[in-house]
């Protein structure tokens, strides 16, 4: 693609949007950064588009977002009539232009003869995949880059399950993406002529007293439990403040501390680096607030809120970020526990969670008698999971889960949820309160019953062109590369998940297998320009398997070349 004749196109395109047209006078003569911004088109992957915000093919903008909506709305065309009909649900987080953003996906689809249902506010990305079910509409676009930083913005597609969209559909989608011949020429509806039609309706509060009434009915302690235990949460300036402060309330909660910097939308996320609540040092300002309220827990969600973090009092009484692997087990056995006692726990049941997530929610499972099954790393594939349980009945799902902080409990939605996250983890934290128990020492009576699991995720970022390069050679060097040893310890099977093993679909994921049951893994992110490692052991103490992690990580790290990384 010739970058130059792009760029040229853009900025003579008479109808520019004012504010794109300057960024563009801004990089004149700037020959990378308008190869950065014009060498490729933003992709229509597997959940839709993600990206850096700003003008360009290879950016995300008003422009690029009409050419995904319009690729989606010739898909839903060519199902028929009676598919448009049912309509396309639209949500979006507090994020730079997602409301701008929600509203021209609204008018495109609006052109094309389908309705769009579009929230009249935030609204985190669970309940677009409820809404999506209740209003029984035939797909959802949310606008959101999730946990990204603040320059970022994104559109996922749902389908009408609620579920992030197969990727035989995604790529139908993606062909007609393809077909739309320029960006900047996908006509709108006007809006008020819209409305008029019918094709453009905004909802809010008759869904979310639906999703709500759904959160409450897997609540299973009476409210008097709750009244006493002391939660510390934060929105991380995004969209889960009122949802998770609504459902709380309505359970009994009487001592639910916001932290007041974070709470209400922020879209530069000022007072963190990221709005990650996998990385520790966003709850900085929550435990100030913790110490302060002296809380028995504090819970931090993304803007989109479908991931959650926990901080917990370990036996020094200080605060730790519990990984997302132990607030899974802590959640399963929470769950497995409390339906076992009700005698709730079907014959069929069913725990799902990724390639790359600890063992130990196995051996949690085991425990109760209940199937674990792996899927890929994506939460749409323990959805798609979910789905064919429900057509087949061969299966009846029981939780599923991801290590990176991911959970759902209640089927109603079918993508991770970090709202009903929140709840059960505060009602479970306030069951074993009940009991003189903090979750720290739950989860130290979880590894004595079952062993001493850790896990690791190394990240190394790699931005730009040459980055997207520099991840697939590495990919390429560990599967050409034979790594019998890795010093002291030796690979006994390598898993290449691109020859579609294990009853799984193709994906670009390696996973190594020592000869102590220690693993590793490599895979790059499909969200952000990353490639991760991923880490997992089982020791016979805390100390033990924290010296094997050490050693499992080092070892691997040093046996890879540094002349693949450069």
């Amino acid at each position: 693609m010739d970058y130059i004749n792009e760029y040229e196109r853009w900025l003579q395109y008479d109808q520019l949007d004012t504010e794109l047209k300057l960024q563009l006078e801004q990089i004149e003569g700037q020959d990378q950064e308008i190869e950065d911004r014009f060498y490729k088109s933003l992709e229509f992957g597997t959940a839709g588009l993600r990206g850096l915000i700003g003008a360009g093919i290879n950016r995300i903008n008003q422009y690029t977002v009409r050419k995904a909506v319009q690729g989606l709305s010739q898909y839903i065309t060519m199902q028929g009539e009676e598919t448009k009909q049912k309509g396309v649900v639209i949500a979006y987080d507090c994020r730079h232009k997602s409301a701008d953003f929600a509203r021209e996906a609204g008018l495109v689809l609006a052109q094309n003869g389908i309705k769009a249902y579009v929230f009249e506010g935030i609204r985190p990305t669970p309940e677009l995949s409820f809404a999506v079910r209740y209003l029984k509409a035939t797909a959802g676009i949310v606008i959101t880059a999730s946990h990204n930083p603040s320059e970022y913005n994104g559109l996922k597609v749902y389908g009408s399950d609620g579920a992030q969209i197969a990727t035989e559909i995604a790529d139908k989608i993606t062909k007609e993406f393809e077909r739309v011949p320029d960006e900047l020429e996908v006509e709108v509806a006007n809006l008020s002529q819209a409305q008029e039609n019918g094709l453009f309706e905004w909802i809010g509060e008759q869904v979310d007293e639906a999703y709500q009434a759904q959160l409450r009915t897997f609540a299973w302690q009476p409210k008097e439990n709750n009244k006493d235990y002391k939660v510390v949460y934060t929105p991380l300036h995004g969209t889960g403040n009122q949802p998770v402060r609504r459902v709380l309330a309505n359970l009994g909660f009487q001592h639910l501390y916001v932290v007041p910097k974070q709470e209400h939308p922020d879209p530069n996320f000022s007072t963190v680096q990221s709005p990650n609540p996998e990385v520790p040092e966003v709850f900085y300002l929550a435990m100030k607030e913790a110490e302060k309220r002296e809380a028995d827990i504090i819970m931090g969600t993304d803007p989109d809120a479908d991931r959650v973090g926990v901080m917990v009092r370990n036996e020094e009484g200080i605060y730790m970020h519990l990984t997302g692997n132990q607030l899974g087990a802590l959640l399963l056995d929470y769950v497995l526990s409390q339906r076992a006692q009700r005698d709730d726990l079907p014959s069929n049941g069913t725990v799902m969670k990724t390639i790359v997530t600890s063992e130990m929610g196995e051996a949690v499972a085991a425990q109760y008698g209940v199937e674990t099954m792996n899927t890929l790393t994506g939460f749409k594939y323990i959805s798609e999971k979910i789905k064919s349980f429900e057509e087949t009945k061969e299966k009846a799902f029981l939780f599923g889960y991801e290590e990176s902080y991911g959970y759902l409990i209640g089927d109603f939605c079918r993508d991770k949820d970090a709202v009903q996250a929140c709840m059960m983890v505060a009602e479970m934290g306030a069951y074993y309160k009940k009991k003189g128990l903090t979750l720290y020492q739950v989860l130290l009576r979880l590894f004595e019953k079952v062993g001493y699991f850790k896990e690791e995720l190394v990240c190394i970022t790699l931005k730009g062109k040459e980055g997207v390069l520099k991840i697939q050679h590495i990919m390429e060097q560990l599967r050409e590369k034979s790594l019998e040893e890795l010093r002291d310890m030796s690979v006994i099977h390598k898993k290449d998940y691109m020859h579609g093993i294990d009853g799984l679909p193709k994906s670009n994921v390696l996973k190594f297998i020592l000869e102590d049951g220690s693993w590793f893994a490599a895979r790059p992110s499909g969200t952000e320009p990353k490639i991760k490692f991923y880490f997992g052991v089982k020791g016979l103490s805390l100390r033990d398997s924290q010296i094997k992690l050490e050693n499992v990580k080092n070892n691997t790290l040093a046996s890879i070349s540094a002349s693949w990384w450069s």
